[in-house]
C-alpha cells in the first residue's frame, strides 16, 4: 500500500482564518503562516491564505516532472494555535480524498509541517522557507 504525501498534503499548510487571527493568546508578534512559501526540496511553491472559514495552501508553482502534483492543487486546513508559533489540527487533500493530522511550527522565515495518516503511524515532515516580499 502506497501512502503518498503531496506538497498540498503537507503545507503548509490549513486553518480557521479569521478565528485564528483573533484567538486570545495569539500575540500580534507571532509568526503567521499566511504568505508565499518555497518547499525545502525546491519542487514547489505554495500560497497560504484564507479560504472561507478555513485556510488553504494552494500550489502556485510545481517543478516540471514532480509526480502527483500540479499548480492549483489545494490543501484545506483546520488548525488552531497550541503555543506561540505552533498550530495543530487536520488537513484535507481533495485531490487524494485524504485527511491528515497536521502540526505546523512557524517562525518569521521558516515553517516545519508534519503530516500523519493511519492514526499517526505514518508521518512525514516538510520544511518551508518564506519567500521575500511576503
Amino acid at each position: 500500500m502506497r501512502i503518498g504525501f503531496s506538497i498540498g498534503a503537507l503545507v503548509a499548510v490549513s486553518l480557521l482564518a479569521a478565528p485564528l487571527l483573533a484567538t486570545p493568546g495569539l500575540a500580534a508578534s507571532d509568526a503567521s503562516p499566511f504568505g508565499l512559501w518555497a518547499r525545502g526540496d525546491g519542487k514547489a511553491k505554495v500560497r497560504v491564505q484564507p479560504c472561507g472559514a478555513q485556510i488553504c495552501a494552494v500550489n502556485t508553482w510545481v517543478r516540471e516532472g514532480t509526480r502527483g502534483e500540479k499548480a492549483g492543487d489545494k490543501l484545506v486546513m483546520q488548525v488552531k494555535p497550541d503555543d506561540p508559533g505552533r498550530w495543530s489540527g487536520t488537513a484535507f487533500d481533495p485531490q487524494r480524498d485524504r485527511t491528515y493530522r497536521l502540526t505546523m511550527t512557524v517562525s518569521d522565515r521558516s515553517m516545519m509541517v508534519r503530516g500523519c495518516v493511519l492514526a499517526g503511524i505514518v508521518c512525514k515532515n516538510m520544511d518551508w522557507t518564506r519567500l521575500a516580499g511576503e
